[in-house]
């Protein structure tokens, strides 16, 4: 893709698990004052609902697992004008890796991305981050509301607890525990996992993964284990990893976000490629 076509480019932001579009509003606000289009779409069941709406009825949370999340966003990606930079937040970050095995971006960011299937870097930290959720497994299928103090754990870690709660206020929502079970059973079964990409992919649009210093939920070491995966098939996509400095898993608002978001951005339209051949639609 050329430096005029990216000009005006069109971007796809993707949330992660515990969160809702507005926890993109930082990157969207500064990607659209730059001339982009920015679509920031809710996983099935978030849609544009409030936070307080999503806590007192999750009910549309429960059930929905990975394939259908990515399904979701498949469909609006295609129904789109242009082909996207896509970007991807955590769990959001799993389901750009799936995006980017279907074809459907001319660039991928995965910022602080969860691993796709068979890649079983698992730090103590992160088992922890799904305690509360993968401790009953009698209720794969619900929607687990975020305690404040695992919330402080996993988002606010560089905070005092009291800042960390007005942000859980604002932002957390209920969990989709299948996702949650999915990504973990997926990490023991690549080619059968629901997370499943081919990490050979010769055609895939360049990758970026990003990670954050101090991030508990998905520490460097997972960051740079999906780097190894892709890089290890041999396959001359382009892969590419950046860590920053004193970086939690809150990294896109986190104090500072502004150099981390420049920078996805300024890699993602370097890199960005000609309108790659897309997959089958999804069903």
């Amino acid at each position: 893709m050329t430096a005029t076509d990216t000009t005006k480019a069109t971007i796809v932001l993707v949330h992660g698990l515990w969160m809702t579009p507005k926890s993109w509003d930082t990157w969207a606000e500064r990607f659209r004052a730059q001339g982009h289009e920015v679509i920031v779409p809710g996983w099935p069941g978030i849609d544009d609902r409030s936070v307080e709406d999503i806590r007192s009825n999750p009910a549309a949370l429960k059930g929905v697992g990975l394939k259908q999340i990515a399904d979701h966003y498949e469909r609006i990606i295609r129904a789109l004008p242009r082909t996207p930079i896509i970007m991807g937040h955590s769990f959001g970050g799993v389901i750009t890796q799936m995006l980017a095995d279907r074809g459907l971006g001319v660039a991928y960011v995965g910022v602080e991305p969860g691993q796709a299937a068979g890649i079983t870097t698992l730090p103590l930290s992160t088992l922890w981050t799904g305690t509360p959720i993968l401790s009953n497994p009698f209720d794969r299928n619900g929607a687990k509301p975020l305690s404040k103090s695992h919330f402080h754990f996993t988002f606010g870690n560089d905070l005092s607890r009291a800042e960390s709660d007005r942000i859980w206020a604002e932002q957390a929502v209920n969990s989709y525990n299948r996702v949650f079970f999915e990504g973990v059973a997926s990490t023991l079964n690549e080619r059968g996992g629901v997370s499943h990409v081919d990490y050979a992919r010769a055609d895939r649009a360049p990758l970026l993964v990003i990670t954050g210093e101090i991030d508990h939920v998905v520490p460097p070491a997972i960051g740079k284990a999906i780097v190894k995966k892709y890089r290890s098939t041999g396959s001359p996509a382009t892969v590419d990893y950046r860590e920053f400095a004193g970086r939690t898993h809150r990294i896109v608002s986190q104090d500072g976000w502004e150099e981390v978001a420049d920078y996805a951005l300024s890699w993602a339209l370097e890199h960005a490629v000609a309108q790659p051949a897309a997959a089958t639609p999804a069903a």
